[in-house]
């Protein structure tokens, strides 16, 4: 086995973007993305091929939020001036501007699957001890907040509201984009309602909305909240235990792999974040360590293990459900 350090050093190599690869994945998505909103906003489109549409764009969008992500993480397409545009759009297209999502997701990288400071840019999480000295109203939140709705509905709890109402109201001076993000998507929809009518913005607007960012928001929770992830207080922690022991690797077919951009070798990003999304198979097949990594998947068992997960108990070193905190 390698040390931390060398296989840290290991994952260098894939840690370069191909250039051309870059762009052909950003074009190539916005064709898709294209195509999908010409197919629910065409007039003379039958109801069956909208609705075939909408589900196409919000995976879409899905995958062209890890190209967002990449790109914040300094991993493809610097230096380039038009990528920086397209990108800062994009941020405010999906309600996650620039300013609140890099500060919260470099903190999340810094602190993930450390107890009481991994919250910020994460779903917050706390030991069974912690849990039970809780007053009513800070468990009712605590359990909000990691309810499957609300992950389901994360268009509106952790985007609408986390992203960008929470983020402005904190700081206007610092988040204002986040404002501009709301702003824009209120716009957005009534021009949608107004111009193409109500089909337009339920299966235009609103369904992928809902797909892409629901998803987005199980993605990152699972792959931080499952059956054999661990965690650790500030001294027992360290930066490539928290990626191999409590970012998994989530196992899709092909095609779930190509909507949400490679993002299931979480564990293999959260070793090395320069690695460009497009790179991190190879990092796996390359690396045997990687090979190694705790897994789960989106089948509705392993869906529905991660959901029951609520607190850490530090003595029986894992996460446990709401019904064993009653045992």
């Amino acid at each position: 086995m390698r040390s931390e350090k060398e296989l840290i050093l290991a994952t260098k190599p894939f840690a370069h973007e191909i250039r051309w690869k870059s762009w052909w994945h950003l074009f190539s998505t916005g064709v898709v993305l294209g195509g999908a909103y010409f197919g629910i906003f065409w007039p003379t489109s039958p109801l069956w091929v909208k609705l075939v549409c909408s589900v196409l764009a919000g995976l879409t969008i899905a995958r062209m939020f890890i190209i967002y992500h990449d790109h914040q993480h300094k991993a493809i397409l610097q230096n380039s001036r038009f990528a920086e545009v397209v990108m800062t759009l994009w941020g405010l297209f999906i309600l996650a501007p620039t300013s609140i999502w890099k500060r919260s997701h470099d903190h999340h990288h810094k602190h993930n699957s450390k107890l009481y400071t991994s919250s910020i840019g994460s779903y917050p999480i706390v030991t069974r001890e912690k849990y039970l000295s809780m007053s009513r109203g800070e468990r009712a939140v605590y359990n909000f907040t990691r309810h499957p709705l609300t992950i389901a509905f994360g268009y509106i709890f952790v985007f609408i509201y986390g992203m960008c109402v929470r983020s402005f109201m904190n700081n206007r001076e610092k988040h204002w984009d986040s404002l501009l993000a709301l702003i824009l998507h209120v716009v957005m929809g009534t021009a949608i309602v107004y111009w193409l009518g109500w089909t337009a913005f339920w299966l235009g607007f609103i369904a992928p909305a809902l797909i892409s960012l629901g998803l987005g928001a199980y993605l990152f929770y699972a792959q931080h909240n499952f059956p054999t992830a661990t965690f650790a207080d500030k001294d027992g922690w360290s930066y490539v235990n928290a990626a191999l022991g409590s970012s998994s690797y989530m196992r899709m077919n092909p095609v779930m792999h190509w909507f949400t951009g490679n993002i299931g070798y979480h564990h293999i990003h959260h070793l090395n974040a320069r690695v460009p999304f497009y790179r991190l198979p190879e990092a796996y097949r390359a690396i045997p360590e990687l090979q190694q990594a705790k897994t789960t998947s989106l089948m509705p068992a392993d869906i529905v293990r991660c959901l029951r997960l609520k607190v850490w108990d530090p003595d029986l070193g894992r996460m446990i459900s709401r019904r064993e905190m009653a045992l």
